[in-house]
């Protein structure tokens, strides 16, 4: 039997880059928004780029962000007690690390368990370490006109180390049964799929269960030449939200290479992913998937101090090519010299770093265009222009406020983007969007507002607003859902596309969080959500309120924000 694309491209990788490991390598560090949030917020107070790795690749690599901390460990950007708790609280979750001290706990259990804050146990050498910590996340809420009252309930184990400082590795696998609130278990009916997780199977009627499973293996193969093989999600930007590659949908197996030289660094993400699903009477079936492969390059480089731009190209296709494996290759020249209808995307994405304390960013994603159309009078809103755009803004410290922050966000994308005309080529995996939830038709403007009063609690405010147009059934197209072919159940024209064409729906959202460490990445959440949706195929607003306590352990606080 011959190996698929994927198992030879492997094989080369491994015959001919593993005996060129020169360089101490750590794991990635999983991509949670709050945390993620710490580390970069320092960057923006420092007023310039990230003087050790690029943050519109993510997830970063532990070692890296060891070596940034380390970079502001005497940093005027360290200025409260709240910084040097951060600090401290980061760099005990890298330690291995970290050039500075960190001290171990007070009081271990039975002087072996949590001997480091961070780490239920533990071993480390010189030829080996590994970290072993338990997960868990246990919440209950109250949603007063939903059928059940959402609660989840999800535990496993997550596992880090490195064989030699050379290989570095991860695995996190949880299970989890779960009542989502009312527009979460909309969202996952309509698509046939949980959102960020994929496969389902029922669970007391109306629940679901899964069980997840992330792993990688990364290493160097040269000084500025990094590699990570893996079945996990990646993220590509400085928003909250992505139109280049998000985190939202299914993980999905993945080689990734990383360069980084001088002021620019070049990453190349092959994937293999799910094409679609098939169902029995409305639920996920055992059995194999179609498949499909995915591509995608970004070049990002320094411009001076405090700019950094970034250009990427991606290409989708339902057959594997070995032509678009070179990690330098234009995809859209060998898209046209295959003769293939495969689905190529191009686009920027930019931060600016600005008065120590302001950051303003933003992607551009294009997906098809006609210049006569775009510009001329005759061809106003073609159907052939489709793109995604983003414009943000951060600003650290508001109102000189230590530890209050705040962003804003304006995403939209045209009809039709993200759609293709042949099977297996859309912007999406595990039948979930690559990029934005809601997929494309909308426009959304988001707020968040964070602050971290004192050292062990973190305050969030997040407020959304979208506007989109749905379909009324499955056979009409007006261009929102990704997944439908582009050519198909289209009531329109070429031309007069507008965003929130179809059935116009409006949605108002707000959530209100509140975090509380109890000891080292172990927390309690108290949150209220509130949502307001009003649609033309509504007697009257479709209003939720959603209150919820929630404990967790090394967990993701899980987003509702769509």
């Amino acid at each position: 039997m011959q190996k698929p694309l994927h198992a030879r491209l492997l094989i080369l990788l491994g015959i001919f880059l593993l005996p060129l490991f020169v360089t101490a390598q750590g794991s990635y560090i999983p991509f949670d928004r709050d945390y993620y949030q710490k580390i970069e917020r320092y960057e923006i107070l420092q007023g310039k780029n990230n003087p050790v790795f690029h943050t519109g690749a993510k997830p970063y690599r532990r070692d890296h962000v060891a070596a940034f901390l380390d970079s502001i460990a005497n940093d005027a950007v360290i200025r409260t007690s709240v910084d040097q708790f951060n600090l401290a609280y980061l760099s005990q979750d890298n330690w291995e690390f970290v050039s500075r001290e960190t001290p171990l706990s007070e009081k271990p259990l039975f002087n072996a368990i949590y001997k480091r804050p961070g780490d239920f146990a533990y071993y480390y050498s010189d030829e080996f370490d590994i970290h072993v910590s338990p997960v868990l996340y246990l919440n209950g809420g109250i949603e007063p006109d939903n059928d059940r009252n959402p609660n989840r309930l999800s535990r496993g184990v997550v596992l880090r180390g490195s064989i030699d400082k050379k290989v570095g590795f991860y695995t996190y696998f949880t299970s989890s049964e779960a009542f989502f609130p009312s527009w979460v278990k909309g969202y996952a009916e309509h698509n046939g799929a949980v959102p960020g997780e994929g496969f389902w199977k029922e669970y007391n009627a109306d629940g679901y269960t899964y069980f997840s499973a992330l792993g990688h293996v990364s290493f160097n193969i040269t000084k500025h030449i990094q590699v990570e093989v893996g079945h996990d999600r990646n993220f590509i930007g400085e928003g909250y939200r992505s139109f280049l590659l998000s985190d939202f949908s299914n993980p999905y197996m993945f080689v990734k290479l990383n360069t980084q030289v001088w002021k620019f660094q070049l990453t190349n993400i092959w994937t293999q992913m799910t094409a679609d699903v098939d169902y029995d009477r409305g639920r996920p079936t055992d059995g194999r998937y179609p498949q499909k492969w995915f591509s995608f390059h970004r070049l990002g480089f320094n411009v001076g101090k405090n700019l950094n731009l970034g250009f990427f190209e991606s290409v989708m296709t339902d057959k594997a090519d070995f032509n678009y494996y070179n990690p330098i290759i234009f995809y859209r020249w060998v898209e046209q010299s295959l003769g293939t209808p495969d689905k190529v995307m191009l686009g920027i994405d930019y931060k600016w770093n600005f008065l120590s304390t302001m950051q303003l960013y933003g992607q551009f994603a294009l997906d098809e265009f006609v210049f006569s159309e775009f510009f001329g009078q005759d061809g106003k809103n073609s159907k052939r222009n489709k793109y995604g755009l983003q414009a943000g803004f951060k600003y650290i410290d508001l109102f000189k406020v230590s530890n209050l922050d705040l962003q804003l966000e304006y995403n939209s994308a045209r009809p039709y983007t993200f759609q293709e005309k042949v099977d297996y080529q859309s912007y999406s995996n595990w039948r979930t969007p690559l990029t934005h939830p809601r997929g494309a038709n909308f426009r959304e403007m988001l707020g968040i507002l964070r602050y971290q009063p004192i050292p062990k609690l973190n305050l969030t405010f997040t407020t959304m607003y979208q506007l989109y147009g749905a379909d009324p059934d499955e056979e009409t197209n007006w261009g929102g859902d990704v997944l439908k072919n582009r050519l198909e159940g289209s009531p329109t024209g070429l031309f007069d596309n507008v965003i929130g064409q179809g059935i116009e729906n409006k949605v108002v959202q707000t959530n209100l969080n509140a975090s509380y460490m109890l000891r080292h990445n172990f927390f309690i959440d108290a949150s209220h959500t509130f949502r307001r949706r009003t649609a033309q195929d509504l007697d009257s607003p479709a209003t939720s309120q959603y209150l919820q306590l929630a404990f967790r352990w090394n967990f993701i606080r899980p987003d509702y924000n769509y």
